[in-house]
């Protein structure tokens, strides 16, 4: 790898003191750390360029008494760097809660030894048994429907007594939990989306862990995670970040600070605590040969941190994505973290996405207001005008919901047409496409909103016995294969059309409740209009600096030819995509 070292940490009883020899070529012991606890041990290895695989003996010794020795595995690599291309414009991502996905083994629904050993689907924070297995079976499902990327939330340990299903509270970050499955078939899952050209996105967490990490009943240094010794919550101020003018104790507490009580913050400005991170994430994409990450909680790492983890990855990956969570509406904030950005200040690092929360809240502001000059569809046209802020737009991820809001059918009060438009829109704007599992087939979440378990419900026909079946349409009332059988003429149809993927943007002020935008590029250009308001008649001389003389256009789905040289008809509430000829 182009970077040669790599640091071990050892855990064993009284091992501090004692001194490393290691015998293999081309394998050196380059430093020796011990911890303040007595227990750990840190040694940095050099690993020249040639280095044969094998496995490395490694001694402890006291004095020239040999007290430990242990093997340390290294293989070849499985992967070509410049091969691992991440997600980009091209792809749409289907976001996953493994447990509420399908139980493809109900053998692993309870473990023994685990802290929550309950299953039981009827409580919204229990866990429900779904598991790797179950995404595997329906790879097909998600290939037909027309996805080229999976974003799965973690699967990684969550060994903690309550509300472990959702996986962000991390008790070891190289264990799959085995309620999930194994490291086998994580592998088998992006050996198996590989084939089918689905790229297989890794949700990361480094800004914090599970109160049940192995380390907390022994800690290795007395900074190993920030408040160590007096638990201090974060006020989620992630604006200091950028603020001129903010105090330096709010900054500390918001990064320094734990997410939830539960969720300790580790405190990346330990050198040992930073390269432990940096190399669990390459450790994952190598193994799993990954198509991304997305990073949770992102802004609320240390900036010089963020700085060393996604270089550190975009050096050995060149052609890698790293999507960063940046929960703001504000677009200022949320383009401060991307790579390439003029805004001054910020620590430079190399993250070249992130999710476009601000696109999102005016999605739905502009589907839900009624009409009039400042609210309506020009929350999306004001929207767009923002994207001089950002030093790619085309990397924005772009999203109607995910697993921490309302899905959008509930946040756009049950409207299956404004849905529908939402979709569209979502597949036709600049920027990477996010559909969170169950949106074709109109998911809601309404009997309560912003209940995070129920926002998370299982997809139906995920388990035996289900009486709907989602995969099969089998159940589904019309409104709902429709919305599934839209969708996935949409995605299919995206995925050729590479004036969609990367053209250029040329929109047009929202008139009358029709917002009309053009993705182009030098062969081809693409018409999309939005229409809240009743049937009415499109004047298209309005439009003529892109349409020029053209005179005819192809609706994709219909088959069917428009002449496009005077007006064309609109009907209500409806959305219409036009290929121009």
């Amino acid at each position: 790898m182009k970077d040669e070292s790599v640091e071990l940490l050892l855990y064993g009883k009284e091992i501090s003191d004692l001194t490393a020899e290691v015998e293999y070529k081309g394998v050196k012991i380059t430093k020796v750390t011990p911890a303040e606890s007595k227990n750990y041990l840190f040694l940095e290895l050099s690993i020249a360029e040639n280095t044969q695989a094998g496995e490395v003996s490694i001694k402890l010794n006291s004095g020239r008494r040999t007290v430990h020795t242990f093997q340390y595995q290294m293989q070849n690599r499985n992967q070509n760097p410049a091969s691992l291309t991440g997600f980009n414009s091209s792809d749409v991502i289907y976001l996953i809660t493994p447990d509420r996905f399908s139980n493809g083994n109900p053998d692993n629904d309870i473990v023994k030894g685990m802290r929550e050993t309950s299953l039981n689907r009827q409580e919204d924070y229990a866990r429900h048994g779904g598991d790797l297995r179950g995404i595997i079976d329906h790879l097909d499902y998600l290939d037909e429907m027309g996805f080229t990327a999976i974003w799965s939330s973690p699967v990684l340990e969550n060994n903690m007594k309550q509300q472990s299903y959702h996986g962000y509270a991390i008790t070891d970050f190289y264990k799959v939990d085995p309620r999930f499955g194994t490291l086998d078939e994580y592998k088998e899952l992006a050996t198996k989306a590989k084939a089918r050209g689905i790229k297989l996105i890794f949700d990361g967490v480094v800004n914090h862990s599970g109160s049940g990490y192995w380390w907390m009943e022994d800690l290795p240094f007395s900074d190993w995670i920030n408040y160590q010794d007096s638990m201090r919550v974060t006020n989620h101020r992630r604006t200091v970040n950028e603020d001129l003018y903010a105090a330096q104790v709010d900054r500390e507490l918001m990064t320094r600070g734990w997410f939830v009580p539960s969720m300790p913050d580790l405190n990346q400005t330990n050198p040992h605590m930073a390269k432990y991170l940096i190399q669990n994430s390459i450790w994952w994409i190598e193994t799993l040969g990954l198509g991304g990450i997305r990073q949770d909680t992102y802004p609320y790492s240390d900036q010089s941190f963020l700085r060393d983890w996604t270089c550190s990855i975009m050096n050995e990956y060149p052609n890698f994505s790293i999507v960063g969570e940046e929960w703001s509406t504000n677009p200022l904030i949320v383009a401060y973290w991307q790579h390439g950005s003029a805004i001054k200040g910020r620590v430079q690092g190399c993250l070249n996405s992130t999710m476009d929360f601000p696109m999102q809240s005016n999605l739905v502001q502009a589907l839900n207001e009624k009409e009039s000059w400042g609210n309506g569809l020009v929350k999306l046209y004001d929207g767009l005008a923002n994207d001089f802020i950002y030093a790619n737009p085309q990397d924005l991820l772009v999203f109607g919901d995910n697993h921490d809001m309302d899905r959008i059918f509930t946040q756009l009060n049950e409207d299956v047409e404004l849905t529908k438009m939402a979709l569209t829109y979502l597949l036709t704007v600049r920027g990477i496409p996010q559909i969170y599992y169950g949106t074709e087939i109109l998911m809601q979440n309404s009997a309560k909103r912003g209940d995070h378990g129920l926002i998370r419900s299982d997809f139906p026909g995920g388990w035996p016995g289900d009486d709907i079946n989602g995969f099969t349409a089998t159940g589904l009332n019309d409104h709902q294969k429709n919305t599934q059988e839209y969708l996935k003429a949409l995605l299919n149809w995206r995925k050729d059309k590479k004036v969609i993927q990367t053209g250029k943007t040329l929109h047009f002020a929202p008139s009358d409740g029709v917002y009309v935008y053009f993705r182009y590029n030098e062969s081809d250009i693409v018409m999309v209009i939005l229409n809240k308001g009743q049937a009415s008649r499109l004047n298209l001389l309005r439009f003529t600096e892109i349409l020029g003389d053209k005179k005819n256009a192809l609706n994709p789905f219909t088959g069917i030819y428009t002449d496009i040289s005077g007006s064309i008809q609109i009907p209500a509430k409806s959305t219409l995509i036009l290929e121009i000829k």
